[in-house]
């Protein structure tokens, strides 16, 4: 606040120099003409009245980051990053959303066989950017995600690489930085993190009879003594996503998806490390990449989603589910028609919040892509 006294006492001293001063500031023209000198205590006074009235009332001053902010930011709604685009999911995910009408920015972390399809699809599309990143490169993830009102993050290591500690290192680096550069990106206004049931379900005394939901946390010092890797993984990465983004003032969304159904997918995937103890405590939960995408799509697209969601359309809890089950993952190996050890499992985990949020989304919806071309160009 201005002090009064301070005020009048420089103004009177400006006034008052000599007329031959050799100052700068005299060699403009006169502040005042001597005809308003006699007004000048009306106008001291006046002034004096505004700082009383400032000081005492209950104006705030505007928020630091709205006086800082800048007067125009490129903003596409419609422009959206899919990061790992290299993946099976992520590809799914960038068809999607090319059919829903959005720019996809496809953020692409490998250049295996799904690089292949994704630059087929560049090569068609012209809504479609091709970006390389790599996720401990955070300047790489802010020009990905530049321009873009959504991130759909996901991370998972190759096939061929399992989870050991040194990747729960590396999933954890790789999900704060992606929540930072959206940190740090202006048009950012949602992030829908894929995480998985394992960061939910692994814990150390659990009733069993208790059912399993989106409040519930795996326990990672259980997890790593249990070597849960996965587990571990997703568990510590998704605390970390939510943690940045809540200090950062990042809107984040998580999909805790089960066991993905893919061609590729082995007996070896580290998710399934536990499984029989899964089984037996009806979480074992499986879900098909189109049902998964669909997850994703409608959680970004509603107004009212917020928080984690568990995503599977299947639940593994009878013998004959199991054996059919081994025979995908281990298509070599001949199994007995159904494992008479095993018994009918009661569900003992739920995605009714999910479930609201798909009642209300169209995945059949598609832009006509002649009509979007034309308005384009317009």
């Amino acid at each position: 606040m201005c002090d009064c006294s301070s005020f009048l006492a420089t103004t009177s001293l400006i006034l008052s120099r000599p007329s031959n001063a050799t100052s700068s500031f005299l060699t403009s023209p006169p502040l005042l003409s001597h005809s308003l000198l006699p007004f000048l205590p009306l106008v001291f006074w006046f002034l004096e009245c505004l700082i009383k009235f400032f000081a005492n009332s209950k104006l705030q001053p505007l928020p630091l980051d709205s006086v800082m902010a800048p007067a125009f930011v490129h903003r596409d709604r419609n422009a959206v990053c899919v990061m790992d685009a290299s993946s099976r999911l992520g590809v799914s995910l960038v068809i999607r959303l090319l059919q829903r009408g959005y720019t996809v920015h496809a953020a692409a972390y490998s250049r295996g066989k799904h690089r292949v399809s994704l630059e087929r699809l560049l090569a068609e599309n012209r809504r479609l950017r091709l970006f390389d990143a790599d996720p401990f490169d955070y300047h790489s993830i802010v020009e990905a995600v530049r321009g873009c009102s959504g991130l759909f993050y996901a991370f998972d290591p190759p096939q061929e690489e399992p989870y050991d500690d040194l990747v729960v290192d590396v999933e954890v680096r790789a999900a704060h930085n992606a929540v930072e550069a959206c940190a740090q990106v202006e048009t950012m206004e949602r992030v829908i993190f894929t995480s998985s049931v394992t960061a939910v379900v692994w814990q150390e005394h659990r009733e069993l009879a208790v059912e399993f939901d989106e409040r519930e946390w795996s326990e990672p010092s259980f997890c790593r003594k249990n070597k849960l890797w996965h587990a571990v993984a997703k568990t510590l990465a998704e605390k970390t996503a939510w943690a940045l983004a809540m200090d950062r003032g990042v809107d984040m969304i998580s999909i805790n998806a089960g066991l993905v159904m893919v061609p590729e997918l082995s007996a070896n995937s580290s998710y399934l490390k536990g499984a029989m103890e899964m089984y037996n405590a009806g979480v074992l939960v499986t879900v098909d990449v189109d049902f998964l995408v669909d997850a994703h799509v409608a959680v970004y697209e509603s107004a009212e989603a917020y928080g984690r969601y568990l995503c599977f359309n299947n639940v593994i809890r009878r013998p004959p589910d199991a054996t059919k089950l081994a025979e995908m993952l281990s298509p070599d190996v001949v199994h007995p028609p159904a494992c008479y050890e095993l018994k009918v499992e009661e569900q003992h985990i739920q995605n009714k919040k999910l479930n609201k949020v798909l009642m209300d989304f169209d995945p059949g919806r598609q832009v006509d892509e002649q009509e979007l071309n034309r308005l384009t160009m317009d």
